[in-house]
């Protein structure tokens, strides 16, 4: 059964304009550790792949913050909530601490898609019980 279904439509040009006032620490607040080193990386090699990047993981948290119902209130925050890619590259939310525990209570298993296109990146998430 459908709990929840959270969808977040990023403008990657303000996230641009957040990097030019803040710097690092703006990607740092969205990034957890796993998803740091991989945006350091797409920097160094690819500015505008990491930029785009960065847009997903921001679009995916806030989708998946909406489809839990929490918005970002504890146990949902930035850091515990991170969007990697698996073996074949899918991208596969991992989950830490206070949320994993919460969202293990649950019973619930998360699905995500994200996109990027121009100055756009999407994210639609459905959560579900097991």
């Amino acid at each position: 059964m459908i709990v929840g279904i959270g969808t977040d439509l990023c403008d990657t040009g303000r996230i641009v304009q957040a990097l030019a006032r803040h710097g690092d620490a703006f990607a740092k607040k969205i990034l957890g550790a796993d998803e740091w080193l991989v945006y350091s990386d797409r920097v160094k090699r690819t500015p505008e792949r990491a930029l785009r990047y960065l847009g997903t993981r921001f679009a995916a948290k806030e989708a998946f913050s909406k489809a839990i119902g929490l918005g970002m209130v504890h146990p949902m925050g930035w850091h515990p909530c991170q969007l990697l890619n698996d073996e074949s590259g899918r991208p596969t939310f991992v989950l830490a601490g206070d949320l994993a525990r919460w969202f293990e209570e649950k019973k619930w298993r998360v699905h995500v898609s994200v996109s990027d296109e121009g100055a756009h990146a999407l994210a639609f998430v459905m959560v579900e019980t097991v």
